[in-house]
């Protein structure tokens, strides 16, 4: 009875907040309030408050149970085993299989066909930053200009890798 009231009240006060906001010319702010206020009637109307009563009181012995009770902290420790197990055993799986090809990745360098990016030495600031050569926009001979030409350096290190 007293889930019952208390649904209810908020729903009229929802509905009155809502009243209010639509009276001062606020359309679509009323009609959200108006959503929100008919939620605790509706949840009673459905029967979901018991429900939610239920999932809260099965949560608190829960986590009451977490805090005091060893098996719980016993299966908290197996889950952290078998976690790091499944983690450990997927890096192995994944060093053996670099391990079997042979080829560790390259190490890191100026993509072929490109020259390296240079700074001034070091200790020495540069006078002024280089402007980069312009890049000509048409098509070299016998290549297709099919808009994929930034992919020709991906295309490139998958080819090297066997991919």
């Amino acid at each position: 009875m007293l889930t019952a009231t208390v649904s209810f009240v908020l729903t009229a006060a929802g509905v009155a907040v809502a009243g209010l906001r639509a009276y001062r010319r606020r359309y679509l702010s009323a009609t959200r309030w108006f959503a929100v206020a008919l939620l605790p009637a509706g949840l009673y109307l459905t029967g979901l408050f018991p429900v939610a009563r239920t999932i809260g009181s099965e949560l608190a012995d829960w986590a009451t149970k977490l805090v005091f009770d060893p098996r719980v902290w016993t299966g908290i420790a197996l889950l952290a085993v078998s976690a790091a197990l499944l983690v450990t055993t997927r890096w192995a799986g994944r060093r053996r299989a670099v391990d079997a090809t042979g080829s560790a990745p390259a190490a890191a360098g100026p993509a072929p066909g490109r020259a390296a990016v240079t700074g001034a030495p070091a200790g020495r600031p540069s006078a002024a930053p280089k402007a980069a050569a312009p890049r000509s926009t048409a098509p070299k001979a016998g290549n297709r200009d099919d808009g994929l030409g930034d992919f020709a350096d991906i295309e490139e290190i998958l080819r090297r890798r066997g991919i």
